[in-house]
């Protein structure tokens, strides 16, 4: 991938990044229930479904789901319910009690894999991901250069930004979470971003391919 072209879509991709969507949200949230172990979990969940999204795109799956309006149809309301029920979750659980949060670790030992599989599932399943990445990444290709070698160069580039971001959020999220109650800033997290992935989940509804 020439210099100038990998610059350019590091610098476009670390601007899109730096706007909140719902896997911010994911990391950040479990990042305060968890600490740094949780949100590289998420993180990892993440990347995995990205990696996915990505190779589909290098393979023209990616394209080609967009081209069937009944499989983006599907796909939109799978991404679109999942977000729904993840906010409904979220926003109508019952408060974890106090000694729960005092077990965090053992807590975060147990529930590796539901944190995981629930970040790959929230970027997996969103179609928008997949619109951004079909309609973002050939922009960057140079035709002249092994098209495979300039794919894996953008997924790592793309992962070591949302690494950076996320991590950037997530701690400034827990570095001011020392300043104010603990468990109060869990729960009004929670709620928020219990209504924000309902309001996400209804907006995707309305997607369109094009």
């Amino acid at each position: 991938m020439a210099l100038h072209l990998w610059l350019t879509f590091s610098f476009a991709y670390l601007l899109t990044s730096l706007t909140p969507g719902p896997n911010v949200l994911l990391t950040v949230r479990n990042a305060l229930r968890h600490g740094p172990a949780g949100m590289g979990v998420t993180l990892f969940g993440n990347l995995l479904a990205q990696l996915l999204v990505i190779s589909a795109v290098a393979w023209g799956v990616g394209a080609m789901l967009l081209a069937l309006p009944t499989a983006f149809l599907a796909l939109k309301v799978i991404g679109a319910g999942y977000l729904i029920y993840l906010g409904a979750r979220q926003l109508f659980a019952r408060k974890a009690s106090a000694v729960a949060a005092t077990q965090a670790p053992e807590h975060l030992a147990q529930s590796k894999w539901r944190i995981g599989s629930e970040a790959f599932l929230v970027s997996a399943s969103n179609p928008k991901t997949l619109i951004f990445f079909c309609a973002f990444l050939p922009q960057f290709l140079d035709h002249g250069r092994p098209i495979a070698e300039q794919f894996t160069v953008m997924y790592l580039t793309s992962a070591a930004i949302v690494c950076g971001v996320h991590s950037f959020y997530s701690f400034s999220a827990m570095r001011f979470s020392k300043h104010v109650k603990a468990s109060r800033l869990v729960a009004a997290l929670k709620r928020a971003t219990g209504a924000l992935f309902i309001g996400l989940g209804v907006r995707l509804l309305s997607a369109r391919a094009v």
